[in-house]
């Protein structure tokens, strides 16, 4: 198994209220895996307290972040949920939460190139970390462990080893713009225009779903994290 993430380093306890555990929040559509690692969670904390929280699209799992922000430290987010394409639910998650901790959970990639590339952007768009879903569950809560949200020391299992870094070259304008299909030209050109998902989607005649995917495709070309850094930088 391999990983991808920021920094080897504990995430700071954020501000809260002291009566309250700390909260990790688990975005799974499969029941089984979300219960799966829901449960093994909260049987490795030898220390303090932590709530596990449950969504099963991104709908329910913003509304749970918003409840509950000043509790949840990481999120646990599979990009294969019934109302995401591709990248569309990190996007959103962190147009939404900008200072959200996000671990990018999937199984998309069936290659180890594809499973490069998605690692490399999510990690573009902001993502805390990658886990590709070949990982165990056990893997996944050493990964937890290590950020130093579980408390005490792994001693159920080896700890996870600390994953290399990706260094993503922001690639130049001309040559990102050379790469694009001739529909996402066509998407960058409404983007650069001021229209937004739903306006663009009208215009081609597709779904507002695949719009986002476009988007986050267009990201990635020209390693920008948001809209209003891409539209800056090529204005």
């Amino acid at each position: 198994m391999t990983a991808t993430d920021r920094t080897s380093s504990p995430i700071p306890e954020a501000a809260q209220d002291p009566a309250r555990p700390r909260a990790i929040l688990v975005v799974d559509d499969h029941d089984l895996v979300r219960m799966g690692v829901c449960a093994l969670l909260q049987a490795n904390v030898s220390a303090t307290p932590i709530e596990v929280l449950e969504a099963g699209d991104l709908a329910q799992a913003l509304a749970v972040y918003e409840d509950n922000q000043d509790a949840i430290e990481l999120v646990l987010l599979d990009l294969a949920l019934p109302d995401t394409q591709g990248l569309s639910g990190l996007m959103e998650f962190r147009s939404r939460h900008p200072a959200a901790r996000i671990v990018v959970l999937s199984g998309t990639g069936t290659t180890s190139l594809a499973q490069d590339t998605l690692a490399q952007g999510a990690m573009t768009l902001g993502a805390f970390a990658f886990l590709p879903k070949s990982a165990t569950l056990r893997e996944v809560v050493s990964f937890i462990r290590a950020c130093g949200l579980l408390g005490g020391d792994a001693v159920n299992y080896p700890a996870f080893p600390a994953p290399a870094a990706v260094d993503v070259a922001q690639p130049s304008s001309s040559n990102a713009r050379h790469k694009l299909t001739k529909r996402q030209l066509q998407v960058l050109n409404w983007l650069l225009e001021g229209k937004s998902n739903n306006e663009i989607a009208l215009l081609a005649e597709i779904s507002e779903g695949t719009v986002k995917n476009y988007v986050a495709g267009i990201l990635l070309q020209f390693g920008m994290r948001s809209r209003a850094q891409l539209i800056s930088s090529l204005r």
